[in-house]
């Protein structure tokens, strides 16, 4: 589920779904509205997928929470 396998692929993999949050993080949001932009994405489907893909990205430091506010950590991300 966190990588593609054989019998899911990449883009409903967490780390497909990560590149999708990354791509609509060029700014700095809140999580409601990160979440009205990305919810429709047949991918993502649900919310509970959407968090799960959230707690990855924070785990692996990609991305970062200020006061209520999702940015991407750009110093990790070079």
């Amino acid at each position: 589920m966190i990588v593609p396998t054989k019998h899911i692929s990449t883009e409903y993999s967490l780390i497909g779904l990560g590149a999708i949050l990354l791509k609509h993080l060029e700014h700095p949001r809140a999580v409601t509205g990160l979440w009205e932009s990305v919810r429709r994405y047949p991918e993502i489907a649900t919310f509970n997928r959407f968090v799960l893909t959230l707690d990855l990205l924070y785990a692996v430091g990609a991305i970062e929470l200020d006061d209520g506010i999702l940015k991407k950590n750009r110093s990790r991300l070079r």
